[in-house]
């Protein structure tokens, strides 16, 4: 039952959904079969309890007893509960967004020509949109399916006049174009990274109708024109300075996963800039991942990705802010998912051992952990070899660079990754055939790797040559 799509899902349900769904489930409107339910029981025992992966034969003898086992049998009651637990999140989203249940619910009556039903429902919804605590695309959408409810109504008894029809074309060109703005920088960021080209149609038009009708006073707009300033014009700082600013100002209006967005835009802009030669960029990216943690809005369900995790700690160790990063190490261990959390944990608090020099705790938190993910397998053994090669352990890094070649060759590891630590391990033993006094071999080697396109810790590399 592992790797099905029903325990899949199951696993991502929190403890306040799997008490709603258990609802849901013994409600004979949505659900029939008692087994369907067993099953569910079955399931949250598991999780909740037992602390074990379910099996099929296992979860048939509970809900069947003495039956004997048939796969085709087990195979339907997971699919129908698969389908209801689906059935529960759709049904869970639509009406977390009371605007939409309501406006919907005036759809209905007015389908049922029931004019006061209809003019109760309508003034309700435009009262809860009125102080939605958002105001981004969402917001201008739902403002112009609410007029557009309206304006169905009045024109079904004939008096198109009484309406304002100005107003569903202002909201619906206003939720337009901050979703086009919105599309296009997440375009532009995922064309740089990627190498990849969009075309954006209309984008041109909608820039100069912004700037002339100065619906950049809209922050559901600014917000987004600003970032596509910075994508496409990074020369001009302020540009970026008036992104930044709007998302810290701004981000109370809008929802918690799309200023998520916002703030990974800001930071791959930053990112850009500084591996372009800007360092100033750097602590601008910094500020932004600690106003991120602070406000709450880099974790996902309460949950930090690891990424996001060894990126701050990056940051972290460029600006030297040891005792910040120790703390934030330890304060967000717990918030990262659980299958990567102590290899990534371990790995992080040693690289800050390493930057302190302290290079037997590094050794040891290294060691001690099983990293299952290749690219972070590489990682670790890349603090090792420095820490090998600054402890003059050469023999050992001779050793550890042969295992690192071995690794190499044996793991399905993605090209441009495969040629950046080739290309390490090739350096590091130049460096180590280098004799002191060789000037022109260490000119010949520096400009060498310089050149070279493809090559995971350059900069340490550079730095150690010129130390010879």
């Amino acid at each position: 039952m592992k790797n099905s799509l029903l325990f899949d899902l199951f696993s991502t349900l929190s403890r306040k959904e799997m008490r709603a769904l258990g609802r849901f489930l013994e409600t004979p409107f949505f659900n029939l079969r008692k087994d369907v339910f067993q099953l569910f029981n079955y399931l949250a025992e598991c999780r909740e309890h037992l602390k074990i992966i379910p099996d099929k034969r296992q979860a048939f003898r509970n809900i069947y007893q003495n039956e004997v086992y048939e796969d085709h049998k087990m195979r339907l009651i997971m699919s129908l509960l698969l389908r209801l637990i689906e059935h529960f999140l759709v049904h869970q989203s639509f009406f977390s967004e009371p605007v939409k249940v309501k406006n919907r619910l005036a759809t209905i009556y007015r389908e049922r020509k029931l004019t006061k039903h209809f003019g109760r429902s309508l003034r309700e919804c435009k009262k809860m949109q009125s102080i939605a605590p958002f105001r981004n695309a969402d917001y201008y959408f739902d403002g112009y399916q609410i007029h557009l409810e309206e304006y169905l109504h009045i024109a079904d008894r004939k008096r198109i006049s009484a309406l304002n029809l100005q107003t569903i074309s202002d909201e619906l060109d206003t939720a337009f174009i901050a979703l086009k703005l919105r599309q296009t920088c997440l375009s532009l960021s995922h064309q740089a990274v990627y190498n990849t080209e969009y075309h954006f149609g209309l984008l041109n038009e909608i820039l100069t109708y912004v700037e002339e009708k100065k619906l950049i006073e809209i922050p559901a707009i600014s917000v987004y024109y600003y970032c596509y300033k910075s994508l496409v014009d990074p020369s001009e700082v302020s540009h970026f300075q008036l992104f930044k600013a709007l998302i810290i100002q701004e981000s109370q209006k809008f929802p918690i996963e799309e200023i998520r967005d916002l703030y990974l835009l800001a930071i791959n802009i930053c990112t850009k800039q500084y591996n372009e030669g800007n360092p100033e960029y750097l602590k601008e990216s910094f500020d932004l991942y600690k106003e991120g943690l602070r406000n709450g809005c880099l974790l996902s369900r309460g949950v930090l990705s690891r990424f996001t995790y060894r990126n701050i700690v990056t940051h972290g160790l460029i600006m030297k802010e040891y005792e910040w990063l120790e703390d934030f190490i330890e304060s967000y261990r717990d918030k990262l998912e659980l299958a990567y959390r102590e290899s990534m944990y371990s790995f992080c608090l040693a690289r800050l051992e390493y930057s302190r020099k302290n290079y037997s705790k590094a050794l040891n938190l290294l060691q001690k952990s099983d990293y299952q993910d290749l690219l972070l397998n590489l990682s670790a053994k890349t603090v090792l070899l420095k820490i090998f090669y600054e402890l003059e352990e050469f023999d050992l890094l001779e050793s550890h660079l042969e295992a690192m070649k071995t690794f190499l060759r044996r793991k399905d590891i993605i090209g441009y990754h495969r040629e950046n630590y080739k290309n390490l391990i090739r350096f590091t033993q130049r460096l180590l055939e280098l004799k002191p006094f060789d000037i022109r071999g260490r000119a010949i080697l520096k400009q060498e790797m310089e050149q070279t396109g493809l090559l995971a810790e350059r900069t340490w590399l550079i730095e150690n040559l010129e130390q010879l």
